[in-house]
């Protein structure tokens, strides 16, 4: 039996362990373990959303219950405070666990530098626990300040200090910023009155960057009201005031809340191994180039943990996201093949593709590219080249339920226009206002429904007719551009010899409200079967777009545009392929336009009764979207009617879980779908 242990539930643990229960999936010899004293992994990237109130706490914490979920990891909720190598036996506070194998993947935690008081008044933002004390921190002060009389403690109170100006302080200082002005249009404060410095030793902020980008940075951070104080040594902290030296001369500042994230080192665990082991100064783990330490090839190193310079670089890899992902992919290879012995152990070649760093939720800067071939993004480009990668690591931890997730708190619930995109896409309205609008599209498609079947739908085929009275008027409107009605008449003619069997569609509800041109009030109208009125009348045409071949866009009105209304104009997308599988596989049989006629007849009265009742409304109204873009592409749909389609749109989010059976139906379903082993090891689900 190989035992594989992995301390640490971050980026490198969790992906180390979901790579190997993939490895080991049919080898029931083989078991894999995750140690972390917490029961979630935290998404320590996106902490300062959190300390800044831009998100909230759930949103950076995903229980390793589901992101293990269906797989061959055992998770352990243990404080391990030491490994015996020697016996190769990891102790905890609740028990002991052997191991064959030893991933370490720790991560960090801050580094003090040993400036007095730093630790012991500084807040740190560096775990989800950070997260929330500082958030609770940031609300605590502008709340006292509110009432504080005294000028100089109400001063002293909304002055804030972050130290380091490295990527996560940059971070934390645009959201910040950001999130002031929030803060005191909520508390009546003056903006004025709130000072926020970011402090650093270095002498541009995000060094790693081109000084063009810190530059970018620089000005942005002042221009949301951050002094940025650079070359600049912190020598103390106090309990409200810092010390700073930029010179020979030592400047006392009053603050009330020091941010501290001006630097990591290893975990106390790593720091502790490397007593005994090879490490740097801020106890990283030697590594040989199959990232095994070089004194003990049974224990691996990953993410934070690994010093190790690759091929060609001259310095450690660095402590980021990337490199705890790419680490992770070849531990578990190299930990696959040493067991199994099947294939070569694999070199860490780490290849990076840039930096992102958001200012607040709306300002970004980015380096992207290919190793040696780097680009920077504007601001949009930017915080959506963010986004996207924050979606692809999701996808690898817990697939769609995190994406769903990211996309709600991110997007849909975001207040205050605090995305890229503002808060066009936040669900501001209400769902109870979408009852009425969801009753009356569930009756239009209801009466749509029982108007077919006394029409005759389910026993005799009615689609000759049905498509080719709306084309030949669109035909006969197009013809009109070139050789004017020559061949209108006859087009209309075959057209209204097609629906003889069709005489009452002129009433047919159906085809007024999904667009198909039959509308009984229309004298153009082809369906009426009036060829000598669909000759007489002249319309205009508006569109008439080729693209490329593979499809045509048709916008016309039935009269000259001094008489039309918006009743007159009908919008079609003419795709041949479409046309060419309508012709050969259905016109010519009559019991697949039977069959055809009853599974539409099924849909339109099985939507309109969901939607009434509010049942299944999202996948209800999804189908109904389906319904519109058939009618658009076969018969075309008067712009009166396209209500319908952007109702459908509107109907996709939440509109039956009010005054509907969603209320009651939803959650039931969504706990029994939970529940299938495939659905969570799949994370097809969403809470």
């Amino acid at each position: 039996m190989n035992k594989i242990v992995i301390i640490g539930g971050g980026y490198a643990g969790v992906l180390t362990a979901k790579k190997l229960a993939k490895k080991f999936k049919k080898d029931n010899d083989t078991t894999v373990a995750l140690i972390d004293k917490n029961p979630f992994h935290t998404m320590l990237t996106e902490l300062h959303e959190v300390a800044a109130g831009r998100v909230e706490e759930d949103s950076i914490r995903i229980s390793f219950k589901k992101i293990f979920a269906g797989r061959k990891v055992q998770f352990i909720q243990d404080f391990v405070e030491s490994v015996d190598f020697a016996n190769k036996t990891v102790l905890g506070r609740n028990g002991s666990y052997e191991y064959d194998y030893l991933v370490m993947a720790t991560g960090s935690r801050p580094t003090y530098f040993g400036i007095p008081g730093a630790k012991e008044y500084s807040m740190p933002l560096w775990s989800y626990e950070d997260a929330i004390r500082l958030r609770e921190r940031i609300l605590n002060c502008f709340r006292q300040a509110a009432s504080e009389t005294d000028a100089h403690k109400r001063r002293r109170l909304l002055t804030f200090h972050i130290v380091g100006a490295g990527l996560t302080g940059v971070e934390m200082a645009g959201e910040l910023a950001e999130y002031a002005p929030i803060l005191c249009d909520r508390f009546e404060i003056d903006r004025k009155e709130v000072s926020l410095f970011n402090v650093d030793l270095l002498s541009r902020p995000v060094p790693d960057l081109p000084e063009k980008l810190s530059a970018k940075i620089k000005r942005r951070l002042e221009k949301m009201g951050v002094g940025m104080i650079l070359n600049t040594r912190v020598v103390a902290i106090g309990p409200d005031y810092i010390d700073l030296n930029s010179g020979e001369k030592v400047i006392r500042q009053d603050t009330g809340t020091v941010i501290w994230v001006g630097g990591i080192e290893s975990a106390h665990l790593t720091g502790k191994a490397g007593e005994t082991l090879p490490c740097d100064n801020r106890g990283r783990l030697n590594t040989d180039k199959y990232l095994r330490c070089i004194a003990d090839e049974s224990l691996y190193v990953a993410g934070d943990n690994i010093h190790y310079i690759p091929e060609g670089e001259s310095a450690p890899a660095p402590q980021m996201v990337e490199n705890c992902e790419q680490s992770a992919a070849t531990v578990a290879h190299n930990i696959y093949a040493t067991i199994t012995g099947k294939g070569r152990l694999e070199e860490y070649r780490p290849k990076f593709h840039g930096v992102m760093i958001s200012l607040g939720g709306r300002y970004a800067v980015a380096r992207v590219g290919l190793p040696g071939l780097m680009i920077n993004l504007p601001s949009f480009l930017a915080m959506f080249t963010k986004h996207f990668i924050n979606i692809v690591y999701f996808i690898q931890v817990l697939g769609w339920n995190k994406v769903f997730s990211y996309l709600k708190h991110e997007f849909f619930t975001i207040r205050n226009k605090r995305s890229f995109v503002g808060g066009h896409l936040s669900n501001r309205t209400p769902s109870f206002l979408l009852v009425p609008l969801r009753l009356w599209l569930g009756a239009v498609w209801l009466f749509e429904g029982v108007m077919k079947i006394v029409d005759g739908w389910l026993g005799a085929p009615k689609l000759k007719g049905f498509f080719g009275g709306a084309n030949a008027w669109f035909d006969s409107l197009l013809g009109n551009t070139t050789d004017g009605l020559n061949s209108a008449t006859a087009v209309a003619a075959d057209a209204a010899t097609a629906a003889t069997g069709v005489a009452s569609a002129a009433t047919d509800a159906v085809t007024a409200a999904t667009g198909a041109v039959t509308s009984a009030a229309d004298a153009v109208t082809a369906a009426t079967g009036a060829a000598s009125e669909a000759a007489a009348s002249v319309g205009t045409v508006i569109m008439n777009w080729d693209i490329f071949g593979f499809f045509k866009l048709i916008f016309v009105s039935g009269k000259s545009l001094a008489e039309s209304t918006i009743a007159d104009y009908a919008f079609k997308v003419d795709i041949p392929l479409l046309n060419w599988f309508i012709n050969t596989f259905i016109m010519p049989y009559d019991w697949i336009q039977v069959a055809m006629q009853a599974l539409i007849v099924s849909a339109e009265i099985l939507i309109g009764l969901a939607l009434i009742g509010g049942l299944f409304t999202t996948p209800s109204s999804a189908l109904s979207l389906v319904l519109m873009a058939m009618f658009i592409t076969t018969t075309g749909m008067y712009l009166s009617n396209f209500w319908m389609l952007f109702a459908a749109i509107v109907m996709l989010w939440g509109a039956g879980s009010i005054f509907g059976l969603d209320y009651y139906v939803t959650p039931l379903l969504k706990k029994g779908w939970k529940r299938l082993s495939w659905v969570r090891r799949l994370y097809i689900y969403h809470d």
